[in-house]
């Protein structure tokens, strides 16, 4: 599952003609990264659902061999309703990835080898990535803490010096936890579909990282697998310019 339905207004010029995700970093689209990083853990583009919206028939002519599901309400939406319109593909389990990221292909094999019924990838050296990173600060990452492999806790909230590491946007389901996930869902919209979710923010324009933490406060078991720095989010035209120099210096 490519979550990847949004423009991505914050990289400005570049997303006037191409979907965010197919913006170039050192030289190659984000989505050619994702894909081989997907492909490394055994995951083939024939596997892969993507979740389009801004310029989707750009992705469609150049990934043919995807199954596509649009977002046709992308602009008034976020990542945790673009997920959930693809539903449908959810049940026997899957990886999902945000699409404006890059990121090493070890740790997605190591989510895909995890036995656990919900896995979130995290980056345990995240904070080497957020000096001078003026456009997107420490407050934005998607913060986690855990004990040992288990998540307990997942929030941008959490003060930096307290989390273990910054989910990286990429997670591994089994059936059972698709099945978690899905009925959550259902619950958090019954309650909250009409109104403030989380954090200030509404359902409509909830996270997926929301959802995550609602069901880690009720109760649902999760683990982490970690990379040490082999990830990075590009959501900025600044982070455009960091990219290359955080990849390089990755430990």
């Amino acid at each position: 599952m490519i979550i990847a339905a949004g423009r991505g207004s914050r990289l400005q010029n570049e997303t006037d003609e191409l979907p965010k995700t197919l913006v170039e970093v050192m030289g190659r689209p984000m989505l050619d990264w994702i894909l081989e990083s997907l492909t490394s853990a055994g995951l083939s583009r024939k596997d892969v659902v993507f979740v389009c919206g801004y310029r989707s028939e750009v992705i469609r002519a150049r990934y043919p061999e995807f199954t596509y599901v649009t977002n046709h309400d992308w602009q008034n939406n976020n990542i945790l309703l673009s997920l959930m319109m693809a539903r449908q593909y959810l049940k026997g389990g899957f990886v999902s990835t945000y699409g404006d990221i890059v990121y090493e292909g070890a740790v997605v094999q190591k989510l895909v080898a995890s036995g656990a019924s919900i896995t979130l990838g995290c980056d345990t050296h995240w904070r080497r990535r957020y000096v001078g990173r003026t456009q997107h600060p420490e407050t934005d990452a998607e913060k986690l803490r855990a004990d040992g492999k288990r998540v307990v806790q997942l929030s941008r909230t959490i003060p930096s010096e307290e989390a273990d590491g910054e989910f990286i946007g990429v997670m591994k389901l089994n059936p059972s936890g698709a099945a978690q996930l899905s009925s959550a869902f259902d619950e958090a919209e019954r309650r909250y579909g009409g109104g403030l979710f989380r954090e200030g923010r509404t359902f409509q324009k909830a996270y997926l990282i929301d959802l995550l933490a609602e069901m880690l406060e009720q109760g649902v078991s999760m683990e982490r697998e970690d990379t040490r720095g082999g990830y990075m989010e590009i959501d900025t035209l600044q982070d455009l310019s960091m990219a290359e120099a955080w990849w390089n210096a990755r430990p």
